[in-house]
């Protein structure tokens, strides 16, 4: 199993580094398509290389859909718009679409025929539903006009994360976020005063977990000592405990449900939902719930219910990442007297110190009427340039040098300004760096460098993710990607067997149906065609290995 920032389904081969970077598709007569577009070349620069300011020959403008975050809402007077035109002699006009509808937007947009040339915030597999229409561009064909893209796949290897991302055809038609190395930053928050007061140690294990929360039930009887978020609108398969969990027992599940799950030992992938380790999860949370150490609500009640139970001190661990430590549980605590929390590194489970992961992000669509402007060439080094050069990536993420930071991150001598604050920076700072200045866009910042990675984390988070990066990391699933028929049959299997998988696990987890009942369960996933699911899958796997790995 695999981790993909929540989404996407997973895998890989080993493929030669020649796929991987120039992809595989090449015109009738054996020329990559890059090199037909002599015609295509207006505000190109000539010599556009690695380390190089991309800045278009003549003023251009690009379309892009632009997803505005109700954290930090879009405002056309944001720095980064008029400083990225500065430095680039680019232009972006945004189509402005609200977070809470940016998926069906896209989707209508882009089947209309009429979205934005660049159409970034896009999980995999979102890309899949498009393909076939011939809307996006395979951008695998035209990477030799990226060459930061190219350093950083050859420098960190990255050739067998990419092929995540590949059709059946070879090819891939997003571009995603480049990571250097596999990074986590989910897990759970616990209040810690509460464990000094028990005399409990943070949990190193999810046996650990249990007994701490037995002994926080002991001491505060009328309470559920964990009582979770992230499961709204109900989803009970779809959230962080389960995927967390799920990680520690090699499968998937939760928010990184998939269908398919790889056996190395038997070398072929099984229906996710019908393995011992998707029953061992449950089984655990079972536990959980029928002690009533976890509340049942935990897998439907809102993020607004679940926060207000943990700020009035009903309960003392919940789900967390790095910004809602920060932002929101440290002050919804801060009315009881000498309550501290922090988040906790991720419990270990059966796989032993160990972590799963993808260094891809989510990505970037373009249109695939990009290819026929004069301006295609310029397009794709801009593109280049702002989210995959080490130059594009600090801008994005930071912004202007002596304006909102000083320093480098190559040093360690990277510091916002005194007046900029961001995630708990500078919580003096009467400016904010994504609110008034619009960097750290996650329209336009993801991936990088580890280095750049960090100098966003205050020490107690370098702590965590130095605990985390010392686990291994466990080899990435082998590939494969279905063919378009055929994901057109898996698509309509894999809706009701994602249904029936999510109302049964919610059932098993609150004691509403025994485990005893395990088998009957696996025979109804049968009945819902999650035997010929899996045989699909494994015949593209197959199929996959022999034409491209």
């Amino acid at each position: 199993m695999n981790q993909i920032s929540r989404r996407g389904f997973l895998g890989t081969t080993t493929a030669a580094a020649g796929l991987a970077l120039a992809g595989c598709g090449g015109g009738s007569d054996g020329s990559k398509p890059a090199a037909k577009l002599t015609g295509n070349r207006t505000g190109a620069m000539d010599k556009y290389a690695v380390g190089d300011q991309f800045k278009a020959t003549v003023p251009l403008s690009f379309s892009i859909m632009h997803l505005s975050n109700a954290n930090y809402p879009y405002k056309a007077d944001w720095t980064f718009w008029s400083e990225l035109t500065k430095r680039t002699n680019v232009t972006l006009q945004p189509t402005v679409i609200p977070q809470s509808d940016y998926n069906q937007k896209r989707s209508v947009m882009v089947s209309a025929g009429n979205a934005p040339t660049l159409i970034p915030k896009t999980y995999h597999p979102d890309e899949e539903a498009y393909i076939a229409g011939g809307a996006i561009l395979p951008v695998s064909d035209y990477l030799e006009l990226m060459p930061n893209f190219q350093a950083k796949v050859a420098k960190w290897n990255l050739n067998g994360d990419l092929d995540q991302y590949r059709q059946s055809d070879g090819k891939f038609y997003v571009l995603p976020g480049l990571h250097e190395d596999v990074w986590k930053d989910y897990s759970l928050a616990i209040r810690t005063d509460i464990l000094k007061q028990l005399n409990l140690d943070v949990p190193q294990t999810w046996d650990d977990l249990t007994t701490v929360l037995r002994a926080m039930k002991k001491a505060y009887p009328d309470r559920y000592p964990f009582s979770d978020r992230w499961s709204t609108p109900p989803q009970p398969g779809a959230n962080n405990l389960l995927a967390v969990l799920g990680e520690a027992y090699g499968v998937w599940a939760g928010w990184n449900y998939q269908h398919a799950n790889w056996n190395a030992t038997t070398g072929k992938f099984e229906y996710t939902g019908a393995t011992d380790q998707y029953k061992q999860v449950l089984q655990y949370l079972n536990t959980l719930v029928s002690e009533k150490l976890l509340d049942p609500e935990s897998f439907t009640q809102s993020d607004d219910a679940a926060r207000q139970k943990f700020a009035d001190g009903k309960s003392f661990v919940i789900s967390a990442n790095a910004q809602e430590l920060v932002n929101h549980y440290r002050k919804d605590i801060a009315k009881i007297s000498g309550a501290t929390v922090v988040k906790i590194p991720v419990p270990i489970g059966p796989i032993g110190a160990a972590k799963t992961g993808i260094r891809l992000e989510n990505g970037l669509m373009i249109s695939s009427k990009a290819k026929s402007g004069k301006d295609f060439v310029a397009l794709m080094q801009f593109v280049d340039w702002l989210w995959y050069s080490d130059a594009g990536q600090m801008f994005a993420k930071w912004g202007i040098e002596g304006t909102t930071y000083t320093g480098s991150v190559d040093d360690g001598s990277f510091k916002l300004t005194p007046d900029v604050t961001w995630a708990g920076i500078n919580p003096s700072g009467t400016k904010n760096l994504q609110v008034d200045f619009g960097f750290s866009n996650g329209v336009f910042a993801y991936g990088g460098s580890t280095k750049l990675l960090d100098s966003q984390f205050p020490p107690e988070e370098l702590e965590f993710q130095k605990v985390m990066g010392a686990r291994k990391t466990l080899p990435l699933p082998p590939a494969a990607p279905l063919s378009s028929d055929d994901r057109e049959q898996a698509t309509l299997w894999q809706t009701a067997l994602k249904d029936y998988v999510n109302q049964q696990t919610l059932k098993f987890i609150l004691g509403q149906r025994p485990l005893s009942e395990w088998n009957a369960y696996v025979s109804e996933l049968k009945g819902k065609n999650s035997d010929q699911f899996i045989s699909l899958v494994n015949k593209a796997y197959q199929d996959f290995k022999k034409n491209h790995g």
